[in-house]
């Protein structure tokens, strides 16, 4: 593969590099299976303990001066615990669930050789640059336990910027790290609204959004260029915006002439 007309990939990490959700749901089955034998709950007030846990971390919103991460991921499991136990609030308990659910987590987060093999091949070509949203310490152990920093040039932590995704700030922040403009770099994600709507805004090549349902993007919403089902079409698509983005310079070229 040869490519001209892209310079640099960013690429989103959590289910688009690696598959955070499957992991997600490997850790809570991990902390089921724990309360059903350290607390001798049925299964359902398990299910149900983790549901809530998930809803506060789909809410949460973290302020780094107000508490750690992982105090306040301990909060979450003991507020879960109590709304559905009842009785007093049990810190030692709630912390017990979250280190499971953390290191449960973060043992399946892995880049599977194929996605390696495509990034060794791709760096060979363009610049990488991996964008993710999310506070230090978490998305920090995350990469540690993918082990993906050899395949990048450069890494942008969100919660470590001044904004994160979909500012278009921390885009032209990603571009002055590896010395390109917007118009020479292609973002891949998962999320519409951050990685695609981000990207459009700072007004990159192109946008590749990975819907691993096949589903079209929802109305209204931000529209991108590309719909691929898995991070591994990658090289493929960028051949093709390559060779369009030849054929549109040829164009203007042969009309300026004539």
């Amino acid at each position: 593969m040869v490519l001209d007309r892209v310079r640099a990939v960013f690429l989103d990490l959590d289910n688009t590099l690696i598959d955070t959700a499957e992991a997600n749901r490997a850790a809570l089955k991990e902390v089921i299976k724990f309360l059903q034998s350290k607390c001798q709950l049925d299964e359902g007030e398990a299910h149900v303990i983790c549901a809530k846990v998930q809803l506060k971390l789909s809410k949460e919103r973290y302020d780094p001066a107000a508490a750690s991460i992982t105090d306040l991921r301990i909060s979450h499991w003991e507020e879960a615990l109590r709304e559905t136990k009842g009785g007093p609030a049990d810190r030692n308990l709630a912390e017990e669930c979250y280190l499971l659910w953390k290191s449960t987590r973060l043992r399946h987060m892995t880049m599977t050789d194929d996605i390696k093999t495509m990034l060794l091949e791709l760096r060979k070509e363009v610049r990488l640059l991996l964008l993710t949203n999310g506070d230090s310490q978490t998305q920090r152990e995350k990469i540690e336990a993918c082990a993906c920093q050899p395949y990048f040039d450069a890494i942008v932590v969100g919660g470590e910027q001044k904004e994160e995704k979909p500012a278009p700030s921390i885009f032209f922040h990603c571009c002055d790290l590896l010395g390109v403009q917007p118009k020479d770099c292609v973002m891949v994600g998962d999320t519409l609204e951050t990685d695609i709507r981000g990207s459009l805004d700072a007004d990159l090549k192109a946008t590749i959004w990975i819907s691993k349902t096949g589903t079209l993007p929802p109305n209204p919403s931000p529209i991108p260029h590309y719909i691929v089902s898995s991070v591994l079409e990658l090289p493929a698509i960028l051949q093709n915006i390559d060779h369009e983005a030849s054929v549109s310079s040829l164009k203007r070229t042969v009309k300026h002439d004539v």
